[in-house]
């Protein structure tokens, strides 16, 4: 796949994807005959990869570690798992802190509807 089908198939522009490979958060993409980046099916699921954890809020910093990690091979299998075990950890605090502010906003906008209820039935009784 070129740059251009898989920055539309993940909704990424190319630029990020230039940039996660020159950072070393995607292996380096071979190139055809033109110097055109042909990317593969591994090289696709490193982008998914790397893309979901990115939206899920993983640094850049802590993503270059586990890729790192990753090419050294099994021997770092623990170290990969504990670094991904405190991401999830951070993540679902993350997501707790935002329940709540999904509960608030919910309280306050039930508060703005009944106020905009009040007001339509004082109209009402004024009218009448």
């Amino acid at each position: 796949m070129t740059i251009a089908e898989v920055s539309e198939k993940f909704n990424v522009s190319q630029d990020t994807l230039r940039y996660y490979e020159r950072i070393g958060l995607i292996p380096r993409v071979n190139r055809n005959k033109s110097g055109i980046r042909d990317y593969t099916e591994e090289d696709c699921k490193w982008v998914e990869f790397i893309i979901c954890m990115r939206n899920a809020g993983l640094p850049i910093e802590v993503l270059i570690e586990y890729v790192e990690l990753f090419q050294q091979g099994d021997a770092t299998i623990e170290a990969r798992k504990e670094l991904l075990t405190e991401q999830r950890k951070q993540l679902i605090a993350r997501m707790e802190d935002m329940q709540k502010t999904l509960e608030r906003l919910n309280y306050k906008i039930a508060v703005y509807e009944q106020i905009v209820v009040e007001k339509e039935k004082e109209l009402k009784r004024s009218e009448n």
